[in-house]
């Protein structure tokens, strides 16, 4: 409870933080971006009164400082018109665009929008005025800010992922160890139930009642031996898929509701593929229960196996409640599930079981409400 309490704390310090530091970024680029908008303004009015004295000065004058003032200013777009609005010059332009009347009266547009002209008057007649738009600088300033929260984003992007791989490490680790400790538990009893068989077997017990106790001994050692192989990689040999289907198949239709109707097809007898007998027996137990558990019951359900060149597909079908197109990739992650109880592990487990360990393939072929689902595992041959 205090991991969770501080994991809880610790994300809302981490947000708490993120927030101040984005408020403290804009409004510290708020502040640069207007100190660097009035410089340029300063800048603007100077050059405006160079271009007064330069204007009135006479043939004597030294116009040395207003024509390098002029000059200087390398950075900041500006176009000056006369008091009816006719473009007189310009200034860092696209000198090339700038041969085009339509680009000038575009830029001078854009100039009036973004800063007030600069006025000059020669002797209180005449008058110019100075439009401006920001310079590349500045614009690029803009952007700064954005550039920085994206940044954030990412880091705390990677910092997130990070914690949940290590969250996910951890939560893996505790499945994982649980599932050998129960294989471990499991072994016992399991021990002792083989030798009361035994003494069972000499006591001239009917051989009906033993042999079903065997069976489900023999199904109690397999089931351990699946939680023991939990979090290792399995050793894959070649045999026929279509018995140790069919054996998964008669187990479950054995111990099921009589009034399912069951039913197994395959195009061949014998179809041999790399496979973890314990492990894809488990697939199979899990797509029938949990369609037994979707018909309630009742119902039909069809197991197909199709032998094709290189690939071998076991269709398991169901006229159960089936489901939305939306649950198609979702019933297949850790936890979840439709149902009132369980945990939503028999799929992920199975497309772990599939996917990661025999390199096929498993999904929801079909589905429809109140029609039923058919899933398909595609598997490569031997």
């Amino acid at each position: 409870m205090n991991f969770l309490t501080n994991t809880l704390l610790f994300k809302r310090i981490a947000v708490l933080i993120s927030l101040i530091i984005v408020s403290l970024i804009l409004w510290n680029t708020y502040i640069f971006f207007q100190k660097f908008k009035n410089d340029e303004r300063v800048k603007m009015e100077i050059l405006g009164i160079a271009q007064k004295q330069l204007a009135n000065s006479d043939l004597n004058a030294d116009i040395t400082l207003p024509d390098k003032i002029i000059v200087a200013n390398t950075t900041i777009p500006l176009i000056l018109v006369d008091e009816k609005g006719n473009i007189e010059s310009f200034q860092n332009l696209d000198s090339l665009k700038s041969l085009n009347s339509k680009y000038l009266e575009e830029q001078l547009l854009k100039m009036k929008e973004e800063n007030a002209p600069i006025e000059i008057s020669y002797n209180g007649k005449n008058k110019q005025y100075i439009y401006y738009r920001n310079s590349d600088l500045l614009n690029k300033l803009t952007y700064y800010p954005i550039a920085l929260i994206l940044i954030l984003i990412l880091f705390l992007s990677v910092i997130y992922l990070f914690y949940n791989s290590n969250k996910a490490a951890e939560t893996n680790k505790l499945w994982t160890g649980m599932a050998k400790e129960t294989a471990h538990q499991i072994g016992t009893p399991l021990s002792s139930l083989l030798g009361w068989i035994a003494i069972l077997k000499m006591e001239n017990v009917d051989d009906k009642y033993v042999e079903e106790i065997e069976k489900d001994v023999n199904r109690l050692n397999i089931i351990a031996n699946r939680f023991s192989k939990i979090g290792s990689i399995p050793e894959l040999k070649s045999d026929n898929i279509v018995t140790i289907t069919k054996n998964a198949f008669d187990y479950l239709k054995s111990r099921s509701s009589k009034q399912i109707s069951f039913s197994f097809t395959t195009s061949d007898t014998e179809i041999n593929t790399k496979i973890n007998a314990e492990l894809y027996g488990w697939v199979i137990e899990n797509l029938i229960k949990n369609a037994i558990d979707a018909m309630q019951r009742e119902g039909s359900l069809k197991i197909r196996i199709e032998n094709t060149t290189k690939k071998v597909k076991i269709i398991v079908s169901d006229t159960g409640k089936g489901m939305p197109k939306k649950l198609f990739k979702q019933i297949f992650k850790p936890g979840f599930t439709t149902k009132k109880r369980g945990w939503g592990l028999g799929l992920s487990l199975s497309k772990r079981i599939v996917e990661d360990y025999h390199k096929g393939k498993i999904y929801v072929q079909k589905s429809e409400i109140d029609k039923g689902t058919t899933f398909e595992i595609i598997l490569n041959k031997a």
